[in-house]
């Protein structure tokens, strides 16, 4: 049997593939947030899915899109717009936990973004997803880690 917490981490896991689902739609069509929410309210089965948790990361990625863009941009090997937006959202989604939920373990949004990287990206670009991510955690949360600092 599943604890609270297990449920929890799944609900979660589900908020923030609907989350990216959001982002992809808001980057190709440029919809209002409130708009893509109604949407996929709509259209998806959001049973043990933290609803909440969804609203706020689509809401505060959308937001601070150009800010989160900023913080993940120097690691990338490539001009920002050159990113598929599967990625792109992944940076975005992932930036966000990073730099405005300290309540969730950088391992557990590194881990979350390569799984949805497996799931929606390009055959490898999990692993561009996790050398990125390592980069701009060490940035955003140098101090969780206990390494590198930000002289890296």
């Amino acid at each position: 049997m599943a604890t609270r917490t297990q449920h929890g981490a799944r609900a979660r896991a589900r908020a923030r593939r609907l989350a990216l689902q959001g982002l992809y739609q808001w980057q190709l069509s440029a919809a209002l947030p409130d708009d893509i929410i109604g949407q996929l309210r709509l259209s998806q089965n959001l049973k043990d899915t933290d609803i909440d948790y969804f609203e706020e990361l689509l809401r505060g990625v959308i937001a601070d899109s150009e800010t989160l863009a900023a913080a993940f941009s120097p690691f990338l090997d490539r001009p920002l717009a050159q990113l598929d937006p599967v990625e792109r959202g992944i940076f975005l989604l992932s930036t966000y936990e990073l730099s405005t939920r300290p309540d969730v373990p950088y391992r557990v949004v590194l881990n979350e973004a390569v799984e949805l990287a497996k799931k929606f990206g390009a055959e490898e670009s999990h692993k561009y997803v996790n050398a990125v991510l390592d980069r701009a955690a060490s940035k955003l949360r140098a101090a969780e880690q206990g390494i590198r600092g930000s002289t890296d």
